[in-house]
């Protein structure tokens, strides 16, 4: 952008123009047409550069701001393509047919659904990340839960929620260690802050998990005879111990700190290593799945179902939505069209329970907007910090809101990146599994209860050594 360029901030209408846009492009596009939603986030995409034009921006500012948006998702990109290489591997390698094999022996239908939001809420905790919790264990729990004569849209919500859980409370989470940093607060008083609302929220969808369990469990049959999957799992492949050994580094490495690439590189090149030696696979079928994905030709439909997927080609339909979200993302931050219409939400914010309302419904909308959870808790925390200290009121309370409204929420949002990744390994399309992730819905609606009635809002002076002042 030239230095003599003239812009302006956009008005309220122009910027809910390229927020509306979007948001009924894609629910028109998804929820009616049952189509995909990158074409309506592409058109969402050409509204939000129009308003940029006409605000003064001309086409160079409008081009980088994309490709400023599109950088931003390119770590998350390389980690869906190590994803999909590592499901397609695993697969071939004997690890999520031998995960599945013992998970139907120990798991029974009246407590799967409960056992299922726990086992991936302490995995998520392990390893601070949500995503390698539904691609290993998440997936294999799809299956398990398929088996047992479970709706995938069900399972995939306890899963979700389970794996969230832990993306929000452990220490080892960036959005956790993101939100604290954001907000002003350190690390562990974020932590043991947003344990109650947390607390809450997990209690309520486990009341919840072992309710639906008792009813499904119940009422429905297992759609193919456990005996005869197991059968068809040791005919196709060596079931043993020694297959649950990539699972187990993963998590060990990520309990360590290792960063998530060379993680789930070393769980890859394990697996691979024991597909050579254990399962006889040749480094040909290894390249092939790791490309193109595993494909099961049982014929048993539970099972082919399950175990044909994985590679880095199933991995297109999450990164395309990724690249045209970040686009519009990319504009709506250049241009502050997000800015414009937060700035309405401030000016109403005259209690404490109407400024808690706003910064859940400010770090709600930037998971619409800016399509990526991490920049809804930047957008949230940032907003509002100035304003919460104005008032007296401690970072943590403003960090525990934006992790319970931005972290959670972001996979309930078919174009953000969460939700696409989340869609394309558990085989469920977001509008199917959102209303059943109880614990990414309930948490925003709990913290809005605590503000509205100012439970639990901290003051400055309660606990000044753990508030930071954030500079602009």
């Amino acid at each position: 952008m030239s230095s003599n360029q003239s812009t302006r901030l956009p008005t309220v209408l122009e910027a809910s123009a390229s927020v509306l846009s979007l948001i009924l492009g894609v629910g028109i596009s998804v929820g009616v047409f049952k189509l995909y939603p990158q074409i309506p986030t592409l058109l969402g995409v050409c509204v939000a550069a129009l308003i940029a034009w006409r605000c003064g921006f001309n086409w160079e500012a409008i081009e980088d701001a994309m490709i400023k948006g599109v950088t931003r998702a390119i770590p998350a990109i390389i980690i869906f393509l190590l994803i999909g290489i590592l499901i397609g591997v695993w697969i071939v390698s004997g690890v999520v047919p031998t995960m599945l094999y013992y998970g139907i022996q120990v798991l029974s239908a009246d407590v799967f659904l409960p056992s299922a939001l726990i086992i991936c809420a302490v995995a998520s905790l392990a390893t601070g990340t949500s995503w390698g919790t539904s691609g290993t264990i998440g997936l294999t729990l799809i299956g398990i839960g398929n088996s047992l004569g479970f709706p995938l849209p069900l399972v995939a919500g306890a899963v979700i929620s389970g794996a969230y859980f832990g993306d929000k409370m452990s220490p080892l989470s960036d959005t956790t260690n993101l939100a604290s940093s954001m907000a002003g607060t350190d690390l562990y008083t974020h932590i043991r802050h947003m344990s109650k609302t947390t607390g809450i929220a997990f209690s309520i969808t486990l009341l919840i998990e072992i309710i639906l369990g008792f009813k499904y469990s119940t009422s429905t049959e297992s759609t193919a005879d456990v005996g005869q999957i197991m059968q068809l799992l040791t005919d196709n492949f060596v079931i043993n111990p020694i297959m649950l050994l990539p699972p187990m580094v993963l998590i060990l490495l990520s309990s360590k700190k290792v960063p998530p690439i060379p993680a789930i590189a070393a769980g890859i090149l394990l697996a691979a290593l024991i597909g050579l030696i254990v399962q006889d696979a040749s480094v040909k079928q290894l390249m092939k799945v790791s490309y193109s994905g595993f494909e099961s030709a049982t014929g048993v439909a539970t099972i082919d179902a399950l175990l044909t997927r994985g590679g880095i080609a199933s991995m297109s339909y999450t990164i395309t939505i990724v690249l045209v979200a970040m686009m519009f993302g990319g504009i709506m931050e250049k241009t502050q069209q997000l800015k414009v219409l937060i700035a309405q939400l401030l000016e109403r914010s005259v209690s404490t329970a109407s400024l808690v309302c706003s910064a859940v419904l400010t770090t709600f909308a930037a998971n619409l907007v800016l399509c990526e959870q991490y920049m809804s808790v930047i957008v949230g925390a940032r907003t509002y910090a100035k304003e919460f200290e104005a008032r007296g009121l401690h970072a943590k309370n403003l960090s525990r809101i934006v992790e319970d409204s931005g972290t959670v929420t972001a996979c309930l949002v078919p174009w953000t990146s969460g939700a696409a990744y989340q869609a394309s390994v558990l085989g469920v399309a977001t509008l199917a599994y959102a209303p059943f992730a109880f614990f990414c819905w309930i948490s925003p609606l709990v913290t809005l209860v605590f503000g509205i009635f100012n439970i639990d809002i901290a003051k400055i002076e309660d606990d000044p050594e753990t508030h930071f002042s954030i500079e602009d």
